[in-house]
């Protein structure tokens, strides 16, 4: 009863964190509520007993990107800017967009047969995970994270020179 309670109080977090974070003409607050989420979303892992997810989850996420995001708002804005609230035409095709990107994404986990792989071992342990996660083999994931690693620091250095030549055409 008690995790049933802490679930759905955990979800109503996300979901409303979620929805500020979307619609926040402060990007600063943005960011703060986005934080809100990835740390409850870090507590539904700690409710799976999912522990090193759920540190990874604050260590990476909460703690690194959150700090990284923060960090290029503060270079390339000013506190007191507000975004600004897009056009009546604008806003109905972007919900049009996001209800039929999520119709989409359920018909296609709906349709999905969720079934376990024959070949696959179910049971892992977290030597095994760690492993993966380090490795360059066919099952490794340190190549992918690498990539990322490197696409989201050519971005905010893209952001940072758009921005930079934005103000001083502004002076």
């Amino acid at each position: 009863m008690v995790n049933e309670v802490m679930f759905y109080l955990i979800g109503t977090m996300i979901l409303i964190f979620s929805v500020f974070t979307v619609t926040t003409r402060r990007i600063l607050r943005a960011a703060v509520y986005l934080l809100f989420v990835l740390i409850s979303t870090a507590g539904l892992y700690f409710m799976l007993n999912y522990n090193f997810l759920a540190a990874v989850q604050l260590t990476v996420y909460a703690g690194g990107i959150v700090v990284l995001i923060i960090f290029s708002i503060l270079l390339t804005s000013h506190l007191s800017e507000r975004a600004v609230i897009a056009p009546l035409k604008q806003s109905i095709l972007s919900a049009l967009a996001t209800l039929a990107g999520a119709t989409l994404t359920l018909m296609t986990i709906l349709r999905f047969a969720f079934v376990p792989n024959p070949g696959v071992d179910p049971q892992f342990n977290m030597t095994d995970i760690g492993n993966s996660m380090v490795s360059y083999n066919r099952d490794g994931y340190a190549l992918p994270f690498e990539v990322i690693s490197i696409l989201l620091l050519a971005s905010m250095i893209g952001a940072i020179v758009v921005a930079k030549k934005e103000r001083k055409l502004k002076e």
